[in-house]
């Protein structure tokens, strides 16, 4: 356990300190926000139960019966709450004797930025591991895969049959494919992408693909059709906790996508232990997050 006493912040103890530093920088604005839908929760967990409809009408030939389909229950997807933690303990002599109160004022706030900065790689790792399978959701699947179940029978993909680099023929075969998407009964569904999703290595790239007027990257006078359409009404967003420099992302408009459920808020708390004296400062939420229908996303992993 560890223990701030007055050998961990000697100059603490005495006057003369110009500066203290390596504590208070900006940092980035709540980038899962622009990922994740948020609820909120009021129990242990959370299920999202998939149900499938009925498929295309069938001929009845004259005199016949009706032709029957069914509709059932499909996936199930859970969504179990974690509690995240951290804390310090500062000894009482070190409270007593430090000479500096903004020292004191930034601990408390390195202690909320810590639990911050957890939030954004807790949620960033669901798309980190988009493409490992030991990572996998209700089908069995992981979240971007060729090989997505249906409930009702037959497959489906959001991710590209050839893995390819950010470019604007890369993107316009993801559009292409997410038009394509149907339901678990096998019916077209009208799903739209709505913003790119990148890591910060691809911000440059991205910012040309989606602003030029022409064709990125080439002598040819042509439209550049993903602005002239709108295709991308969202635009597109760096996350920077993003691990892999290759891999980007298609959000969709379909519903029940990805998904962040808040089940408490951050709360900071302190306490005195009686028998030492020591001060204890603490910090927990509990959250989750993932995905339930992966039609919400469409990936790549790049090609290298």
């Amino acid at each position: 356990m560890g223990i701030i006493n007055t050998g961990a912040l000697a100059k603490a103890l005495w006057p003369g300190v110009n500066k203290w530093f390596g504590q208070a920088y900006d940092e980035h604005t709540l980038e899962h926000k622009e990922i994740f839908a948020e609820e909120r929760s009021d129990k242990n967990f959370e299920e999202d139960v998939n149900t499938y409809g009925l498929g295309l009408a069938v001929v009845k030939p004259e005199g016949e019966n009706i032709s029957y389909d069914s509709m059932a229950q499909g996936f199930l997807k859970r969504y179990v709450h974690t509690t995240y933690g951290l804390g310090f303990i500062i000894t009482r002599e070190m409270i007593e004797d430090n000479q500096y109160m903004e020292l004191a004022e930034k601990r408390s706030k390195k202690l909320a930025f810590s639990m911050r900065q957890t939030k954004e790689n807790v949620a960033a790792n669901v798309l980190n591991r988009a493409f490992n399978a030991s990572y996998a959701g209700a089908d069995g699947l992981e979240l971007c895969s060729k090989l997505h179940l249906n409930s009702k029978g037959g497959t489906f993909k959001n991710e590209l049959t050839t893995a390819a680099d950010l470019s604007e023929a890369s993107l316009e075969q993801m559009c292409i494919d997410i038009m394509d998407f149907k339901d678990d009964a096998g019916l077209r569904i009208s799903v739209m992408p709505r913003k790119l999703v990148v890591p910060k290595e691809l911000v440059f790239e991205a910012e040309r693909i989606l602003k030029s007027t022409l064709q990125n990257d080439t002598a040819n006078n042509a439209l550049n059709a993903l602005k002239s359409k709108g295709v991308l009404p969202e635009g597109y967003c760096v996350n920077h906790y993003l691990t892999d420099t290759n891999a980007f992302f298609l959000l969709t408009n379909s519903p029940d996508g990805l998904k962040h459920f808040q089940r408490r808020d951050m709360g900071i708390d302190n306490d005195t232990d009686f028998d030492s004296e020591n001060m204890k400062f603490k910090a927990s939420e509990r959250y989750v997050f993932g995905w339930t229908d992966p039609r919400g996303i469409f990936g790549s992993p790049g090609s290298s």
